[in-house]
C-alpha cells in the first residue's frame, strides 16, 4: 500500500503520523515537499547559539490537539507556558494597554477602551446597544464593515486590526466574521440585539487556565518527533505537478501510481493539483488568497530596557514599518532565563506586503528603528535573523465557510483523496493538527475498505 502526502507542513506530517498508526509498518508513506525542509511555517532556527522559533511560536492551549499529540510522542516535557504578561498597543504615538474582555479586539464594553480611543468613540461604543442592529441570519461580511459601523473606525484600527494582523497577517477588511469569529456569528444569528450583546455572548467564560502554550526547544522538537514516529519517506526539493485519477488509485507526478493521496498544500497549490480531478473543488480553493510576511528575530544585550509586557502591537495607520513586536524574553520565562534579550519584529499585512521586497539589511534597520521608537530605548542588536514567509497565511474572507463547504463536498466524491491545511478550519497549529488527523482518517477508511 503506497500513499502520497503532498506537503510537509504540520498538517502533512500529522497526516503521515496518523496513517502510520492506522495502517501499520507495511504502508509505504511518501511525504513530498517542494522546499528543502519540512515544517512549513513552523521553523526553529538558531539565534545567539540557542534555538528560537522563526515562524509560529505558540499554540492555543485551551484546544487539546497539540497537547495530546505531544503526550503521544513522548515530548510533553517540552511544554512551556507564557508568563501571563499583557501586550501593549502602539497608537497615536503612545503605548496603551491592550483592552481586556474583547473578542479578537472587539470590545464588550466602552470602559476597556478608555485612553485608546477618543471620547466620541467611547460614547459611540457605550450607546451601541440602543441602536437597532440589522443582521440576517447566515449572513457574512468583513469584520471592518461590522465593527466600524457599530463602534467606529478607531476601534477597528487600534484594537481589532492589531490582533487580526497577528493571527492572519491580514486586516479586518480582508477577514470575514463567520469564519474568523464563529461564536460571534452564531450569537448574531440567534438574534443578539446589538454587537455589544453578541460579543458578550460569544466571549468564552473567564478562566485561569493558560491561553497559550509553546515548546521549550521550539517547534523543531515537535517536527522531529513527528517525522520519526511517522517513519515516512521524506522527499524534499521536489514538487508534485499533477494529480489524476487512475483505475486503481491515483497518479502523482513525478512519483507515479499511489493508492491514495493527501493534499496538505496551500490553497493555490491545492487548486492547481485538483484541476483535473475536481474542477469544482479546484475553483473553491483558488478563491482563497494568501498573505505574506517577514520576521526579524533579534538578540539584544540583557540590560536592554524593554517594557514588562509580552509584546507591542501596532495600530493601523501608524508611521511605523513593523506591525508588531513580540518581547519573547518577557513573554516566555524559559527564554527570559537566557543571557540575551530576545525580540521578534513582524512585517507585512494582506494588501501591504512591500516589506517582503526589502533587503535583509533594510528589514533589520526598520526593526531596530521602530523598536527604538515604541520602547523609547536605544536598540543595539547583538545578532539578528530575517525569515520571510511568502504566501504564509490564508485569508478567511467573507464567504469562506461556504467556499470550504463546497470544496469538501466535492472532495468527498473522490475516493482515496483528502485535503488538509490551514486554509480549511483554522490557521492555528491545533486546527492544522485536527485537519491532518481528519485527512488521515478519511484515507485510512478508504484504503482499508478496499482490502476488506
Amino acid at each position: 500500500m503506497r500513499i502520497a502526502i503532498i506537503g510537509g507542513g504540520i498538517s502533512g506530517l500529522v497526516a503521515a503520523y496518523r496513517l502510520r498508526q492506522r495502517l501499520g509498518a507495511e504502508a509505504d508513506l511518501v511525504v513530498l515537499e517542494q522546499s528543502a525542509r519540512v515544517g512549513g511555517v513552523l521553523h526553529t532556527g538558531e539565534l545567539a547559539g540557542e534555538p528560537v522559533d522563526l515562524g509560529a511560536e505558540a499554540f492555543v492551549g485551551r484546544r487539546p490537539e497539540v497537547l495530546e499529540l505531544m503526550t503521544e510522542l513522548g515530548i510533553d516535557d517540552q511544554l512551556v507556558r507564557p508568563a501571563g504578561k499583557r501586550p501593549l498597543v502602539w497608537a497615536q504615538g503612545t503605548a496603551h494597554p491592550l483592552p481586556g474582555r474583547t473578542l479578537m479586539g472587539i470590545p464588550s464594553d466602552a470602559e476597556s477602551l478608555r485612553g485608546l480611543v477618543d471620547d466620541a468613540t467611547l460614547a459611540q461604543v457605550a450607546a451601541e446597544p440602543q441602536r437597532a442592529l440589522d443582521w440576517t441570519p447566515g449572513a457574512d461580511i468583513d469584520v471592518h464593515s461590522l465593527v466600524a459601523d457599530r463602534f467606529g473606525r478607531q476601534v477597528v484600527e487600534r484594537s481589532v486590526d492589531p490582533l487580526l494582523g497577528g493571527v492572519y497577517a491580514g486586516t479586518s477588511a480582508s477577514i470575514g466574521v463567520r469564519a474568523a469569529l464563529p461564536t460571534l456569528a452564531a450569537a448574531l444569528d440567534r438574534g443578539a440585539r446589538s454587537l455589544t450583546e453578541a460579543v458578550r455572548e460569544a466571549l468564552p467564560p473567564p478562566s485561569t487556565a493558560p491561553v497559550f502554550g509553546g515548546l521549550r526547544d521550539g517547534y523543531g522538537a515537535l517536527l522531529a518527533a513527528l517525522t520519526a514516529a511517522s517513519d515516512a519517506r521524506l522527499v524534499t526539493t521536489l514538487a508534485a505537478t499533477r494529480v489524476a485519477a487512475a483505475p486503481r488509485g491515483w497518479v502523482v507526478d513525478p512519483i507515479g501510481l499511489v493508492d491514495a493521496v493527501v493534499l496538505a498544500t496551500p490553497a493555490p497549490v491545492t487548486a492547481r493539483l485538483l484541476h483535473y480531478a475536481s474542477p469544482v473543488a479546484a475553483a473553491a480553493a483558488a478563491g482563497i488568497e494568501l498573505s505574506s510576511s517577514a520576521l526579524v528575530a533579534m538578540a539584544l544585550p540583557l540590560t536592554t530596557d524593554l517594557p514588562d509586557n509580552s509584546g507591542i502591537l501596532v495600530a493601523t495607520g501608524e508611521p511605523l514599518r513593523a506591525k508588531a513586536f513580540t518581547l519573547s524574553s518577557r513573554k516566555w520565562p524559559h527564554l527570559g532565563a537566557r543571557d540575551v534579550a530576545l525580540v521578534r519584529a513582524s512585517f507585512g499585512r494582506f494588501g501591504d506586503e512591500a516589506p517582503l521586497s526589502w533587503s535583509d539589511e533594510d528589514l533589520v534597520t526598520a526593526a531596530v528603528a521602530d523598536l527604538t521608537t515604541v520602547t523609547g530605548t536605544e536598540i543595539a542588536p547583538i545578532h539578528a535573523i530575517v525569515q520571510r514567509w511568502p504566501g504564509g497565511l490564508p485569508q478567511y474572507a467573507p464567504g469562506h465557510t461556504e467556499r470550504i463547504a463546497t470544496l469538501e463536498s466535492a472532495v468527498a466524491d473522490l475516493d482515496g483523496l483528502a485535503v488538509a491545511g490551514a486554509y480549511l478550519h483554522g490557521v492555528g497549529v491545533p486546527a492544522c493538527v485536527a485537519a491532518g488527523t481528519a485527512a488521515a482518517e478519511r484515507i485510512a477508511r478508504a484504503v482499508t475498505s478496499r482490502v476488506e
